[in-house]
């Protein structure tokens, strides 16, 4: 459903903006998010919604950075809007596609990678379309440093089997998997706003949590 524009969007967004909201010229911060967040890991979010789960864990976490990525410009002002409302100093986001990451971040630049309920695109011929396709997989591998950390969470069961079997077709090591992970023993530190509604519907969430498998140098 496409979002209803908002006439007052416009002004807003320079409240936030080069502080909590980047829009243009991102790739000049590829190589660069250290100098952006001196000392602090960097944790990726594909997806981020209005920002509930970024800037919960960004509060969890001071001693990492959390970025967003979103593509609809008015959800992405909200995401920025409520990590400075929050006042927190370690949280950005990024309005842009996924498709262009690699022009944002240099190989190696991230520590963990977070797909929360990404959109599930149902119809075969758009599967390329999904975050866990292999042509996305092949992108973050070359973001995530060694040893980083991919987790994924859906209340799509139809989404998530595609993701385990493409995951494990690019030879990722699954270190968690659950079907139901809010009854489980992982820890789910911060629930998205879509999280919460499904589960208290009673949908079960699924979830894992894979790594790539370090390559062998020539």
């Amino acid at each position: 459903m496409r979002l209803r524009r908002k006439p007052w969007i416009d002004k807003a967004l320079t409240e936030v903006l080069e502080s909590y909201l980047y829009m243009e010229k991102l790739e000049r911060f590829r190589g660069q998010w250290q100098q952006r967040f001196p000392g602090k890991e960097i944790c990726l979010e594909i997806g981020c919604g209005k920002g509930r789960f970024i800037t919960g864990m960004a509060a969890l976490h001071p001693e990492k950075a959390f970025i967003g990525i979103e593509t609809a410009r008015d959800v992405a002002f909200f995401a920025a809007r409520k990590a400075k409302e929050a006042g927190l100093t370690n949280v950005c986001i990024l309005y842009g596609n996924a498709e262009h990451v690699e022009e944002w971040f240099a190989e190696g630049e991230v520590a963990q990678l977070y797909l929360n309920f990404s959109d599930p695109w149902p119809k075969a011929r758009h599967a390329k379309r999904r975050l866990t396709h292999h042509n996305f997989l092949a992108r973050y591998e070359k973001l995530l440093a060694p040893g980083g950390s991919l987790h994924f969470k859906t209340d799509n069961r139809a989404l998530f089997d595609f993701s385990l079997e493409e995951f494990r077709a690019y030879g990722m090591e699954l270190t968690a998997i659950s079907f139901d992970l809010h009854h489980s023993k992982y820890e789910n530190e911060v629930q998205t706003e879509y999280e919460e509604r499904f589960s208290s519907a009673g949908t079960p969430i699924n979830f894992c949590e894979a790594h790539f498998k370090q390559r062998q140098k020539a």
